[in-house]
């Protein structure tokens, strides 16, 4: 049996195969492609039909690699960057381009929203989130106020995911996990939210597909798919979920303890729960996850942007950035970095920026700047994460991907600064294969439960694992308290 994982993302899309005896990935295939170019500051939008097409190529040359065994294939499931809008006429076709999880055009709509339901506490009231610009909601009551001749056409709502989904299957859908980051689903019942429906527009509740159950089959392949890529009958679509459920899902992230770091550009942070996990300060978001559980997720805007703007700034290749932060001790002699030259999510600084504190004539070098950069970068994420454990999720292990994992240095670091162990996984493909895990699960049941095909199908690479070192966490927790404290008090100063 071979099970097909799909991860389309707002660069790529990617496709890996994924043999059912053994976990092992057969082969694997990437399209990239680019945003739609000269859109005003802030918007951001991608077509669609690109994503399909992405998706059609990079199946057939997956299949074409494992040729006759494309036979064995029972299963697909897709994973899809969260929060983008994608809407439908009557006659199911799109109507305008999708307006992606990054564009930020829609803030006058979350005030428009916040006024309407109490301010940000009144919203995590009612749903466990507040609302941001990425979220799926705003991005609909822009519509309805700026393109209205648009708006008046769509008769169906769906998010990036729902769109492959309906690609492959001709069947409208959501599952709870992507559903969550709508800004529409009340995480506690799972059901959506009428209030914030209406206030949208009277509509918007019947535009809304129902929400299930993200372990249920979406649909059948439609034939039309199945003849062309020479697929055997009854191939099943799982719900699939956002790329960072399916993320969670393809690093082994299905039961409480274990959470995922990735070290990308920006940075996540996120940990299965059996219960909701609602944050009153609206630092953490309460998403469902793609398993039927719960997904507290904390996203920073700066990581691997920190390291490669000082990597760059010296003209240095990655090896001698490692050797650069490796020669200087931990703390960077009392050099503190507040990064955030992107601005920031968590904490809530969309207009901030980078931060030096604390040069002397010890410190002011290269390499102090370096080590304090990738300190500051990682305590962002080490913030995000004392959030959690104030919120009761409590860390035994984080799994670490992206690029930034890959260095052995910034792993100890995030080790120290986190207090628990870290560890890489043996694959980069963490959503593409937590979506093939899921649909193996919700098409051969008789694989077993999620944790035990991801006991069998996740592996570590033991060589990449850090263990912290007591002292220094207790350094880099006092570290941590000076850049919250320096950020605060720049950020009441209206400097931040």
């Amino acid at each position: 049996m071979l099970f097909l994982g799909i991860d389309s993302g707002t660069q790529s899309t990617k496709c890996v195969v994924v043999d059912g005896g053994t976990g092992q990935i057969l082969a694997s295939a990437v399209e990239a492609y680019g945003l739609i170019e000269n859109l005003p500051p802030g918007h951001l939008e991608q077509s669609p039909s690109t994503w399909a097409r992405a998706l059609d190529a990079t199946v057939l040359s997956c299949l074409n690699a494992i040729g006759e065994r494309r036979r064995e294939v029972r299963g697909i499931g897709v994973s899809g960057q969260q929060h983008g809008l994608v809407v439908l006429d009557e006659r199911d076709e799109v109507i305008r381009p999708a307006k992606l999880w990054c564009d930020t055009s829609t803030a006058s709509q979350c005030e428009q929203l916040a006024a309407a339901f109490g301010g940000a506490a009144g919203l995590i009231q009612r749903t466990g989130n507040a609302m941001l610009p990425g979220y799926t909601a705003p991005k609909l009551l822009w519509l309805k106020q700026n393109e209205p001749q648009h708006f008046a056409r769509v008769r169906a709502v769906l998010l990036p995911h729902d769109f492959l989904n309906f690609h492959l299957t001709g069947v409208k859908r959501m599952e709870f996990g992507d559903a969550s980051g709508t800004g529409l689903l009340n995480v506690r019942t799972r059901e959506w939210d009428s209030a914030l429906c209406e206030f949208i527009d009277p509509a918007v509740r019947n535009l809304l597909p129902e929400a299930g159950s993200s372990l249920a089959i979406h649909g059948e392949l439609r034939p039309e798919l199945r003849l062309a890529w020479g697929l055997p009958d009854g191939v099943l679509v799982s719900a699939g979920g956002g790329d960072n459920m399916m993320g969670a899902i393809g690093t082994g992230n299905v039961s409480p303890g274990v959470v995922t770091a990735s070290f990308g550009t920006s940075g996540t942070l996120y940990s299965c729960a059996a219960g909701p996990v609602i944050d009153a300060n609206g630092e953490v978001a309460a998403f469902c996850d793609s398993t039927d559980r719960w997904l507290p997720l904390v996203c920073t805007m700066n990581v691997t942007v920190i390291t490669e703007q000082v990597r760059s700034l010296f003209g240095w290749t990655h090896q001698e950035l490692e050797q650069a932060v490796a020669s200087i001790p931990a703390g960077a002699a009392g050099l503190t970095f507040l990064p955030y030259l992107n601005g920031e999510r968590t904490p809530n600084l969309p207009n901030g920026t980078g931060v030096l504190h604390g040069l002397n004539p010890t410190n002011m070098s290269a390499a102090h700047l370096a080590r304090a950069a990738m300190e500051g970068a990682t305590l962002g994420l080490a913030y995000g994460l004392r959030r959690f454990r104030e919120l009761g999720v409590t860390p035994t292990e984080i799994r670490l991907t992206g690029g930034g994992s890959k260095s052995a240095v910034w792993r100890q670091i995030a080790a120290d600064a986190f207090g628990v162990p870290v560890v890489c996984l043996s694959t980069a493909e963490g959503a593409a294969l937590g979506a093939a895990i899921q649909s193996a699960h919700a098409s051969t049941p008789a694989l077993g439960s999620l944790e035990e095909i991801c006991a069998r199908w996740v592996t570590l690479d033991e060589s990449t694992r850090c263990h912290p070192d007591p002292d220094l966490h207790t350094q880099y927790a006092g570290k941590l308290d000076r850049q919250m404290h320096l950020t605060g008090t720049l950020h009441h100063a209206s400097l931040l």
